[in-house]
């Protein structure tokens, strides 16, 4: 079994920037695969990327360039960092993980850009 907690959203303006966190409740290590999906009202939830278990990682054409994955393996904490937000970005944002051939998600966290 395994525990997502995502944070880090919030109401930033256009170019603006956030940080997101997605703390898990066991080694990230132990992970397939670690990413981050989004989902805007009335649409589906879609890749914003991902690291997999040989490192390497799947960005979404629209955030390329402006998003990075990373992760921190003392604190069992994977992060996104997104730069230059635009509004189309608002959703909620969802961490996944991949363990044993089970997803596991977050709960979710909001991030709006808007002026």
């Amino acid at each position: 079994q395994v525990q997502l907690v995502e944070s880090g959203g919030g109401l930033v303006q256009p170019g603006g920037s956030l940080r997101l966190s997605c703390a898990a409740s066991r080694s990230i290590f132990s992970f397939n695969a670690m990413g981050w999906y989004r989902q805007a009202p009335g649409k589906q939830r879609d890749l914003v990327a991902i690291r997999s278990r040989d490192a390497s990682t799947t960005y979404a054409d629209s955030v390329k360039g402006r998003f990075t994955i990373s992760r921190d393996g003392a604190k069992n904490t994977m992060y996104l960092q997104m730069n230059n937000l635009k509004p189309e970005d608002t959703a909620v944002y969802y961490c996944n993980a991949l363990f044993l051939d089970n997803n596991y998600w977050g709960q979710g966290t909001q991030v709006t850009v808007s002026s």
